[in-house]
């Protein structure tokens, strides 16, 4: 994963019944949980957890139109 990419963060860190599709913009390596991510969504909110919360989304499900 890398800062730009498309994401979607599941329901455990948003709190929310559905995963939230966000653009990564943030990477950091913590010492203790190991790699955070910080993500942004379409409403300004920003949801930040370990990796493992994370998908990447697949750009064949993005529609451009």
């Amino acid at each position: 994963m890398k800062v730009g990419q498309m994401v979607n963060v599941s329901p455990y860190l948003t709190h929310l019944t559905d995963w939230v599709m966000a653009e990564i913009i943030e990477i950091e390596q913590n010492p203790y949980r190991g790699k955070v991510i910080a993500a942004k969504d379409n409403l300004g909110r920003i949801f930040w957890g370990e990796s493992d919360y994370f998908e990447p989304v697949n750009e064949k499900e993005l529609c451009l139109q």
